[in-house]
This record gives C-alpha cells, sequence and structure tokens, in this order.
C-alpha cells in the first residue's frame, strides 16, 4: 500500500487500440498501442496515496490531463518515491531519454512548469529498473524509485 505522504509518481498505462480523444483545452490526440508513462508529484493533502487514488480509481470528475487518459486505457503499473522535493521534471526528462520513448502532446501535464510534455509514448513497456538506474546516475541523491503493480 502506497502511504498518504508527499511524493513523485509515475503513471504507466497500456492502450491496446487506436484512437482520438479529447484533452480538455489540449485538443485531440491520437491513441496508439502501446504503454503511456505520466509523471506527477502529489504533495498535497493525502500525499500520493490519495494522487493515485485519485487515478487508479476514477470518479468521474476530470481534473488533470492525464484524467482524460486514463478513461480509454488500463493502468498497469506506477513508479514511485517518497520526497518532498518535486522530482517530476527531472523524472520527466530522464524518461525523455529513455529508449524509444516519445512525446505524443506538448504540453501534457506541464501547465505548470517549463517542460515539453509529462507524457511519453512507448511501444514497447518500460522498465522502472533501467529508469530508476538512470535517474540515480544522473541525480545521486535521489530516493529509491518503489514499484506499486496495479493488476
Amino acid at each position: 500500500m502506497v502511504k498518504s505522504a508527499p511524493g513523485t509518481y509515475a503513471l504507466v498505462l497500456v492502450s491496446s487500440v487506436p484512437a482520438p480523444i479529447r484533452v480538455g483545452k489540449l485538443g485531440s490526440l491520437q491513441l496508439q498501442p502501446g504503454f503511456y508513462v505520466y509523471v506527477g508529484s502529489a504533495h498535497g493533502p493525502g500525499g500520493l496515496r490519495a494522487r493515485l487514488a485519485h487515478h487508479l480509481e476514477p470518479t468521474g470528475r476530470l481534473h488533470w490531463h492525464v484524467d482524460y487518459l486514463r478513461a480509454h486505457m488500463t493502468p498497469l503499473e506506477v513508479w514511485f518515491c517518497y520526497d518532498r522535493t518535486p522530482w517530476e521534471c527531472r523524472w520527466a526528462n530522464c524518461l525523455s531519454l529513455q529508449r524509444g520513448a516519445s512525446m505524443p502532446v506538448a504540453g501534457f501535464g506541464a501547465s505548470d512548469c517549463l517542460c515539453g510534455s509529462h507524457l511519453f509514448f512507448f511501444r514497447t513497456q518500460p522498465s522502472r529498473a533501467t529508469f530508476a538506474r538512470r535517474l540515480r546516475a544522473i541525480y545521486r541523491t535521489h530516493p529509491s524509485v518503489l514499484l506499486f503493480n496495479v493488476k
């Protein structure tokens, strides 16, 4: 179980069929079969537990960009770390360097920062272990990246 503590997370989702979807003010996105990784942080009330509960058990209220995706995809796993430091932009940078990563829509999840996007697409399932090794190589003081299997 994920604790009610502040932290950063990556939600790994899978899409099995191509489909156009509308993402709030960002406009349309053509989903492709493959894996999508959305990076976010949870530093408010309820921390990671509350944020992930919102993403994993949608209530119908579309608040964040990822909520629009979640209605059309299946969550597989969550990568996360507990820390008061907001690592999400550094995680997005690290994900953009992963082999096979592409940015399906500019600005996704990044309306409050200078990142190109906080959403990445992979044709094959990305590895948390590979991501964690690369993250630790770039940011030596980064806390451990934990895994929560949704299924």
